[in-house]
């Protein structure tokens, strides 16, 4: 039986199967950063649609995908919920109307939690039974209903709050945000 915790040796895979790594320098340019995640959970979209279609089991790539979303996912709400939304809220002016904004963002971030549960338990019984996705039950829907949200999702913070945020934080709000994204981290950076 396999737990999806055990390290899996992950074999070459198509570069669209692929999630890239933030470089971490990037930690310096904390909206950079925050926008080159955003790339990396629409890479994950496609893995996710390539999974819910899969004919055959590809275990490496459901644990990476599941890896994905426990800690990287995990980790970028985290730094829009405690440190990108307050800084705006507290940066942005009336007409920028981001409290309705962000209250969308942080209802979708409770409406993904609950469906990365739900696709996390997928990965588990797929994982558990060496099996694709398409034999567990709702397992390609869920899959593709999570991407579609994560898309969503990723082109409003693009379209919107990155814009918002490149607008209105000055370069110590910035150099804060950095501090604190680098620090969740495990990273520290020099001034």
């Amino acid at each position: 039986m396999m737990i999806i915790d055990d390290h899996v040796e992950v074999p070459a895979q198509p570069s669209r199967l692929l999630i890239e790594p933030t470089p971490p320098e990037l930690l310096r340019h904390p909206l950079d950063f925050l926008f080159a995640e955003h790339y990396r959970h629409r890479q994950l979209c496609r893995i996710l649609d390539h999974l819910a279609e899969a004919a055959a089991a590809d275990l490496p790539l459901m644990a990476r995908a599941d890896d994905f979303i426990r800690y990287d996912l995990a980790l970028h709400v985290i730094d829009e919920e405690e440190d990108l939304f307050p800084l705006l809220r507290r940066r942005c002016e009336p007409d920028d109307d981001i409290d309705q904004v962000i209250g969308r963002l942080s209802g979708d971030h409770r409406d993904d939690a609950a469906l990365a549960r739900t696709v996390r338990a997928h990965f588990a019984e797929a994982l558990a039974k060496a099996v694709p996705i398409w034999k567990i039950a709702n397992g390609p829907r869920d899959l593709r209903q999570f991407a579609r949200q994560e898309r969503a999702h990723v082109a409003l913070e693009n379209a919107v709050v990155m814009p918002l945020a490149r607008a209105r934080l000055g370069g110590e709000d910035q150099r804060a945000l950095s501090r604190r994204l680098a620090a969740r981290r495990g990273i520290y950076l020099e001034n």
